[in-house]
């Protein structure tokens, strides 16, 4: 945490000097008061007394005014903290590479950003200084205390073990159910992403029913972790009642046998009954706050998880040349997702620049992985992938997918405005640039006929748009960024044959002076490509033109017959 607060060091010494204030002012009003007792109640001076109650009201001002600077220190101080390093786990998060995804629920992402930081944050305005200073004021006031009568002191002071024992216990069990309630938070968090996500599919398939049993027994989970927390802290806090009440008792019991011996005033029995409060207040504090402490560091040791989480795509590629060709060969490449389970095995193809490559086969067969490692998504375990007669891996890796631009079959678009859902807020990228991209893919009819054209508003993941519109905006998402290699994976799936037939030659514009990598299941969109892989359970089987791999009469055939006959049934 150290390495967090450096920028902030102004306002953390500002915080540990007002602390020391604090604790050094705490004794200062029952001692105040013990004076005035023995000297202008006791032998009456009207005078004096109003002196003193002007001095007791100061020193409560004063007391408010380090406690307000001292309050909004910390909270500054621990919120600059937390906007640091949700910056760095975001930052971290979007550089690790898809396989880390894949096996990560992304609700456990979005508690570790948003929920366990919002915890860490209370270390600074609730935890680490505040326990400092009720340290610092427990050992102030002990050290008066002892000063002004050390054997009253002692006799306050018997029942101070069975509050260690208490609450050393009440330590380790706050412990386990911390760690209960963070990890239920997490699996709620989890549960209600993925459902929300997914509620088309639970109402369609009418499971609202069952999911909300499922959402139920977690909620459940979730309730029971803090009423077991909840439960430690009813027992805590009579045992500490009990334990200040027995203080209290022998105070009284003691003190008063040392007034009626004269050896004490009465003040000083009064000024140690405030000093009990003040030492049994901090000591009820600093379990809470060391509550506060405990729940941080449980939430800590899961951001820091994700940050020690190294799950890059390695990036120690400098070359950067100032134009690509887009040339790209497969030689002898082999990949796996999980150990040696190959999606690709001994892969080897050219596809000069300017050519379009198609890639067909059955679902599986390795032809998304194939454009998935191109730009270094997934690490290959065999063979090399060059590009310009370069090995991918010595590109520097945000250069590498600068030129290369895909186009899914799953559009993803951001609640946010379409022009920036095409420029990704790209501030090189003009309106006039996106227009005119707009217009080649046929797309800008559509688009100035939605209530503000180009700043109308996408709802979140574009529900309030057709899944062709939302495929034709990603369309011009990948012209706009004018890359030299254009990947189309399914990219025509979306949209229905009219529509398709429409942008078809957009298409083939946008292809031009590019390299391209198509792949199709419907084949009659492919018949133009340059080359044609055939691909089956990870192997390359045929490679050819159209009408090449028609006159093999093998995979590719029984493929296009298999669709064309389908279709004219």
């Amino acid at each position: 945490m150290a390495f967090y607060m450096r920028p902030y060091q102004g306002i953390f010494w500002a915080s540990v000097i007002l602390t020391i204030l604090l604790a050094a002012v705490a004794p200062a009003l029952p001692m105040l008061i013990e004076y005035t007792l023995d000297n202008y109640i006791l032998k009456p001076d009207a005078a004096g007394l109003t002196h003193m109650l002007i001095a007791m009201l100061a020193l409560l001002i004063c007391q408010t005014i380090i406690r307000y600077y001292h309050t909004l220190a910390t909270n500054v101080l621990g919120q600059n903290v937390i906007r640091d390093i949700r910056i760095q786990v975001f930052n971290h998060i979007t550089n690790l590479r898809l396989k880390y995804f894949d096996n990560t629920p992304l609700g456990k992402l979005i508690t570790r950003t948003i929920s366990d930081l919002e915890t860490i944050s209370n270390i600074f305005s609730q935890g680490l200084i505040q326990i400092i200073g009720d340290l610092l004021q427990l050992v102030v006031i002990l050290g008066v205390m002892f000063y002004t009568d050390w054997t009253l002191t002692l006799i306050v002071l018997v029942p101070m073990p069975l509050m260690v024992w208490a609450t050393y216990i009440f330590k380790e069990s706050m412990k386990s159910a911390f760690v209960d309630v963070r990890t239920w938070v997490s699996n709620l968090n989890t549960f209600l992403q993925e459902h929300i996500s997914g509620m088309a599919i639970i109402q369609y398939f009418s499971r609202e029913r069952q999911e909300m049993r499922k959402f139920d027994h977690i909620n459940q989970k979730h309730r029971d972790a803090h009423i077991r927390a909840n439960w430690y802290f009813s027992i805590f806090f009579p045992v500490l009642e009990i334990i200040l009440a027995i203080a209290t008792g022998l105070l009284v019991w003691y003190g008063s046998k040392q007034i009626l011996a004269n050896a004490i005033s009465p003040g000083v029995v009064v000024a140690f009954l405030m000093y009990i409060n003040m030492i049994f207040r901090p000591i009820r504090e600093l379990i809470d706050k060391f509550n506060t402490l405990q729940m941080g560091m449980v939430s800590a040791e899961r951001i820091f998880e994700v940050l020690d989480t190294k799950a890059f795509t390695p990036n120690e590629g400098t070359y950067r040349p100032s134009q690509i060709a887009g040339r790209i060969e497969f030689q002898h490449v082999w990949f796996a997702y999980n150990n040696e389970k190959w999606v690709l095995k001994d892969v080897n193809f050219t596809v000069k620049p300017g050519e379009t490559l198609a890639l067909v086969g059955a679902t599986g067969a390795g032809k998304s992985s194939t454009i998935n490692i191109l730009s270094r998504f997934y690490e290959i375990q065999k063979g090399h992938i060059l590009l310009d007669g370069k090995d991918v891996r010595t590109y520097e890796l945000g250069y590498l997918r600068k030129h290369i631009a895909t186009v899914l079959q799953d559009v993803f678009l951001f609640a946010d405005t379409i022009f920036h859902n095409i420029t990704l807020h790209n501030p090189s990228i003009t309106l006039e640039e996106v227009v005119e991209a707009a217009k080649k893919v046929g797309a800008y009819d559509f688009i100035m006929r939605l209530p503000g054209g180009f700043d109308y508003q996408v709802q979140e993941r574009g529900a309030t748009l057709s899944s062709g519109q939302a495929q034709l905006i990603s369309f011009i998402r990948a012209l706009v960024h004018d890359p030299t290699i254009l990947i189309l994976d399914e990219a025509t799936s979306s949209i229905d044959t009219e529509t398709e037939l429409l942008i078809q030659t957009a298409i083939d514009n946008m292809m031009q002076g590019r390299t391209a990598i198509v792949i199709a299941h419907r084949l009659s969109t492919i018949q133009k490509a340059d080359k044609i892989i055939v691909f089956d359970k990870g192997e390359i089987k045929e490679i050819g033109t159209h009408s090449e791999l028609l006159a093999i009469d093998g995979y590719y055939k029984r493929l296009y017959d298999l669709q064309f006959n389908s279709l004219s049934i």
